[in-house]
C-alpha cells in the first residue's frame, strides 16, 4: 500500500515506518492508537533534530523546551506547535479511560505528523523543496491506493466540462410568419353573412305577410 509519507522512508527509514504504522491504525479505526503513534513518531523527530545538541533532555516535554528557546523563524514556531499538537493529543489516547474512537482528531494527529514530516526533510535533511507543495491525501489515507488524479485535479477538469458551450442536440426552427386571414376570422366572416342574410329574410316574410 502507498503511503502519504512515502517521501520520508528515503530520509529516515525508521521514522517512515512508525508514521506509516500510524495510517495503517487509523484505516483499521484504531483512532486512540494511532494518536499514541504520532506522538512517538513527533517525540522521536524531536531527538533527531536536537541530535547532538541534546544534553539532559530526557522527556519529550524537556526536548520541546528546548527547541523553543531556539526557535526564531516562523517555520520553526510552526514546526514546534505542531509537535506539541502530537504529544498533548497523544498523551490524551494514551491515558484515556474510555475508548472515544475519535476519527477527526486522529486524521489532525496525522495531517500534522505529514506537516513535520515534510519540514523535517527539507529544512533539517536538505530534501528538494518540491516536497513543500504536497498535502495531505484523505482518498489515499483511507483507501491505502494512490489515485491518479488528486481532488484539485478532478475539481478543474470538471470545471472545462462546464465551461464548453452544450451543443444542441436538434435545430432550433424558426416559426414562419403566418400570412393571409385566420380559419377563425373566416369563421366570423361566413357567420356575419349568414346572420344578414336571415334577418333580411325574416324582414321580407314579415312585408309580405
Amino acid at each position: 500500500m502507498t503511503s502519504n509519507f512515502s517521501f520520508l522512508k528515503k530520509v529516515d527509514k525508521d521514522l517512515f515506518e512508525i508514521i506509516e504504522t500510524a495510517e495503517k491504525l487509523y484505516r483499521d479505526e484504531y483512532f486512540e492508537q494511532s494518536m499514541t503513534q504520532t506522538r512517538r513518531f513527533g517525540e522521536n523527530v524531536c531527538k533527531n533534530v536536537l541530535g547532538n545538541k541534546r544534553t539532559s533532555e530526557n522527556t519529550f516535554d524537556d526536548m520541546l523546551a528546548t527547541l523553543k528557546d531556539s526557535a526564531k523563524e516562523i517555520q520553526e514556531k510552526e514546526f514546534i506547535e505542531d509537535l506539541y499538537f502530537l504529544k498533548k493529543h497523544g498523551n490524551k489516547s494514551a491515558h484515556a479511560v474510555k475508548v472515544q474512537h475519535d476519527g477527526m482528531e486522529a486524521l489532525e494527529c496525522l495531517k500534522r505528523a505529514f506537516e513535520i514530516a515534510i519540514s523535517y526533510c527539507v529544512y533539517n535533511k536538505g530534501s528538494s523543496k518540491n516536497i513543500l507543495k504536497l498535502r495531505y491525501d484523505v482518498e489515499l489515507l483511507v483507501t491505502g491506493n494512490k489515485t491518479k488524479k488528486n481532488l484539485a485535479e478532478k475539481y478543474n477538469k470538471e470545471k472545462k466540462k462546464t465551461a464548453k458551450p452544450v451543443k444542441q442536440s436538434y435545430n432550433m426552427k424558426s416559426k414562419k410568419q403566418k400570412t393571409g386571414i385566420s380559419k377563425f376570422w373566416i369563421f366570423v366572416g361566413i357567420s356575419s353573412i349568414l346572420s344578414l342574410i336571415t334577418i333580411a329574410l325574416l324582414e321580407l316574410m314579415l312585408i309580405f305577410s
